[in-house]
């Protein structure tokens, strides 16, 4: 510090950097609680029959507060998905799978961590059914999700054919879209009776079963997933 500089001279830049943080912090809590009251009315109303006014009322804030940090329903939406498929993209295939058995208990932790969301499954459930409108704003998101999900199963299933795990002619493509229907498939049944149906048993039993008859060995999950 200079020598003719003061202490107090320095104090309001200070003060505005700590209080543009802070403004930053409260815009990103709030913006965290509008993306949650919204996963709620999209799963219990759709998209089309949610409102902007309800979801704002439930975080507390007015419609115009909420327009301030997404742009309309159709953004909100889109930040939805897009939050969602950052967080399961992070937590389960942020790295390469070594093997088709390695991709698989993959899933079925997936199906795990989806069994203690029911908000987000359910709303993942309603808002895919309402996707097949070509005019609906999610219907690019879902067509493009299910291309992804086959793209990047393909790989290590690719692989798994070439290394000798998976028997030779196994058609990979067919594999990783009947999981991904499976899958859903299950999630469906879960979200209409969650304590009576086990998503998740149901859907290590498929795996095991597929497993067992693509692989060369006959190899299905490993006994501890």
């Amino acid at each position: 510090m200079a020598q003719n500089e003061r202490p107090s001279e320095r104090s309001p830049g200070r003060k505005a950097a700590s209080a543009g943080r802070g403004t930053y912090a409260v815009g990103d809590e709030r913006r965290s609680r509008i993306l949650d009251a919204a996963v709620e009315h999209f799963a219990q109303w759709g998209f089309h029959a949610s409102s902007l006014a309800r979801i704002a009322k439930d975080v507390g804030i007015t419609q115009g507060g909420l327009l301030h940090h997404f742009r309309s329903k159709e953004d909100l939406l889109v930040q939805v998905l897009a939050r969602a498929d950052e967080n399961d993209k992070e937590k389960f295939f942020s790295h390469e799978f070594v093997s088709a058995v390695e991709c698989y208990a993959c899933l079925v932790r997936l199906a795990e961590y989806n069994s203690t969301r029911f908000g987000r499954t359910r709303m993942f459930n309603v808002l895919a059914a309402e996707a097949g409108d070509p005019g609906h704003p999610a219907h690019a998101y879902f067509t493009r999700r299910y291309t992804d999900i086959v793209e990047h199963m393909s790989g290590p299933l690719r692989q798994a054919v070439e290394s000798g795990e998976l028997k030779p002619g196994t058609d990979i493509v067919a594999v990783a879209q009947e999981t991904a229907a499976v899958m859903d498939g299950l999630q469906v049944q879960w979200v209409l009776d969650p304590k009576g149906f086990d998503m998740v048993g149901r859907f290590c039993a498929y795996a095991d079963r597929l497993l067992r008859s693509i692989t060369v060995d006959g190899r299905g999950l490993p006994a501890d997933v």
